[in-house]
């Protein structure tokens, strides 16, 4: 089993905040104007969409090198549904482009991806979220 941990805390003189992992940082906000946001960073549904997506296009290149099907360029645009109140993700849909290998390698290439994402595969299988306070 594997786990990861990030922190997150606000920035001074914000209420925006900074999360991290290891050496990399993001800040995280609200838009400008809604409930003391400052538009400084993404909001959690954009962070949602990019975790998603980053984690294809990371899938993307470990398919690549284990079906030997190198790719040269990739996209990968995610367009997140959310509905409801409170407001939750209701649907998610990837638009993938690849060049470099030939159409039938792009194409396994992606379907291997598509089997093997973590990010996609815990939204299709949903998890326990337990909110409690610290201490």
């Amino acid at each position: 089993m594997a786990e990861i941990e990030v922190e997150l805390r606000n920035i001074a003189g914000t209420e925006a905040a900074l999360g991290w992992a290891g050496a990399h940082t993001i800040v995280v906000d609200r838009p400008e104007g809604r409930a003391g946001g400052k538009g400084l960073g993404f909001n959690g549904g954009q962070l949602l969409a990019l975790a998603l997506g980053g984690c294809f296009c990371n899938d993307l290149r470990y398919a690549a090198a284990e079906l030997g099907a190198p790719l040269a360029d990739i996209s990968v645009s995610v367009r997140l549904t959310l509905d409801g109140a409170p407001l939750v993700a209701t649907s998610a849909e990837l638009k993938v482009s690849c060049t470099g290998a030939g159409e039938a390698e792009i194409e396994k290439v992606i379907a291997h991806a598509a089997r093997n994402c973590t990010v996609a595969n815990s939204l299709r299988a949903g998890f326990p979220v337990d909110i409690r306070r610290d201490g």
